[in-house]
């Protein structure tokens, strides 16, 4: 399973994309098999103005199958990755509990 973060407009030190790919890999491991690729895109949606604004959409690419999305958003990074890994864990059990059930 290949992990891309995407982040245009926000500076990641290496810690904060270490985490995230360390987070990834644990929270989508049992599916990992069946994944080809997640893509991880944090956005700052209210740059300066702050507040909730950190946004974090996960698209996970099942082999054979079309690419699956879950988003969240928050006050920080960490936080809005956890909000949108636990929904795409819930969207691949959907799906592959759907396939194999």
């Amino acid at each position: 399973m290949q992990i891309q973060i995407n982040a245009p407009h926000e500076s990641l030190s290496d810690a904060v994309t270490e985490w995230i790919e360390t987070s990834v890999n644990k929270a989508l491991a049992p599916r990992a098999e069946q994944l080809t690729r997640v893509e991880v895109h944090l956005q700052d949606q209210n740059a300066q103005k702050g507040g909730i604004d950190k946004r974090c959409l996960i698209e996970a690419r099942p082999r054979g199958m079309d690419p699956l999305v879950a988003e969240h958003v928050d006050v920080g990074i960490r936080e809005a990755c956890r909000g949108a890994l636990d929904k795409i864990q819930r969207v691949l059990e959907k799906r592959f509990g759907r396939l194999h059930g």
